[in-house]
């Protein structure tokens, strides 16, 4: 699984959720990065959340690898409605209780986008999804750094609120290998 690359909101410290924010400068020159460091591996396919910061970032990786991108909206990021579009500091100023749970991590602070467990259950189910046509081999996720963290709480055997207390942020670009294997989720090395 692949973060996408920077945005000028990741930049600003913006919450992105559905938003489409493209990649700026910095992002692209991230993912020719990467695909140069993937390059030496054997990729079967490329799978993409829609919106066009992973999918362009998907697009860069997939030239290099020399494989076909399929979109996903299994791996779109988690929607955090109102809160879109507006920084850290704006999000404690406008919803202080919103952001004081979300803060603690036990929960999403919006009142109007999606649930975690709603999101947990999208990007687990799809992730099923695009493994099964992939039995041993190895397939390119890039998305977001809400599902990279689904996808780990449930390889580590881990609530998403200890993932996200233990891998709080994602940088750009950001690898994490998973293995899934007749529907169980594994953390590799």
């Amino acid at each position: 699984m692949v973060r996408h690359g920077e945005t000028d909101w990741n930049r600003d410290n913006r919450f992105q959720g559905h938003a489409d924010v493209p990649l700026n400068d910095d992002g692209r020159s991230q993912v020719r990065a990467l695909a140069e460091r993937l390059a030496c591996e054997s990729f079967a396919a490329a799978y993409t959340s829609p919106l066009r910061r992973a999918a362009e970032s998907a697009e860069i990786l997939a030239a290099a690898l020399g494989v076909d991108v399929h979109p996903s909206e299994a791996l779109r990021e988690v929607d955090v409605g109102s809160w879109s579009g507006l920084t850290v500091a704006e999000v404690e100023a406008r919803y202080p209780e919103g952001f004081a749970r979300w803060a603690d991590w036990r929960c999403e602070g919006w009142h109007d986008g999606e649930t975690y467990e709603d999101f947990s259950r999208r990007v687990v189910g799809g992730l099923r999804e695009i493994a099964a046509p992939h039995p041993g081999e190895h397939v390119v996720a890039v998305t977001h750094g809400g599902p990279i963290r689904v996808a780990l709480a449930v390889a580590l055997g881990l609530s998403l609120d200890a993932v996200r207390g233990r891998v709080a942020v994602l940088e750009n670009c950001a690898t994490v290998r998973i293995a899934v294997r007749d529907g169980a989720f594994e953390r590799v090395d």
